[in-house]
């Protein structure tokens, strides 16, 4: 098993981007085995990051009272939801059917897919810190009004950490998935 914490990882490691060195990423969309699943697969990713954003930005819009409370508590609640949902959603498909998939049409790669599935593990614990955080802040609301801003700066910290790990992570799975699924043509 690979060991490389996701805090520390810089990108895959040399041996995991032995396909990307000849599917590199900005000849991926023109490949002839760039299938429509593939860019499916892709925009749920952009719509992770496009979620993990707008957390953080209309939190730090509320912390800066640029946004009124309850539209800032609608918005946290319904995308905060979504992210949360989908995250799990996803990642759970990817280890149990996804993964398998790609682990049995190139068995170099193991190791990679499971330093991804341990990545899903350490977003588990991402996204439920951030839950608790967010459910605690939208309770203030009215249980305790005075306290809402601060909770808000924890559901930003949180928010922030979500953004970096779905940054890595999502480059990484990327990068070692798509060269398989290329090379292989899979999923066409």
């Amino acid at each position: 098993m690979m060991t490389q914490s996701i805090e520390t990882r810089e990108g895959l490691p040399q041996e995991m981007t032995a396909l990307l060195r000849y599917y590199p990423r900005d000849s991926w969309p023109d490949h002839p085995n760039f299938a429509a699943s593939i860019a499916n697969w892709m925009g749920a990713h952009a719509t992770f990051r496009a979620l993990g954003e707008m957390i953080v930005e209309d939190t730090e819009r509320f912390l800066d009272k640029e946004m009124e409370q309850d539209l800032y508590l609608h918005r946290i609640g319904r995308h905060g939801n979504a992210l949360v949902h989908s995250l799990h959603g996803h990642h759970t498909w990817e280890d149990r059917k996804f993964f398998p998939e790609l682990e049995a049409a190139d068995r170099r790669f193991a190791s990679g897919l499971e330093m991804l599935e341990g990545d899903h593990v350490g977003l588990d614990g991402v996204l439920d810190s951030f839950t608790r955080a967010g459910n605690r802040m939208i309770q203030l609301e009215v249980l305790d009004p005075s306290q809402l801003r601060d909770e808000a700066g924890e559901v930003l910290k949180k928010g922030g950490t979500i953004r970096r790990f779905l940054d890595r992570h999502l480059t990484d799975e990327e990068d070692l998935v798509v060269p398989i699924l290329l090379h292989h043509r899979l999923r066409g």
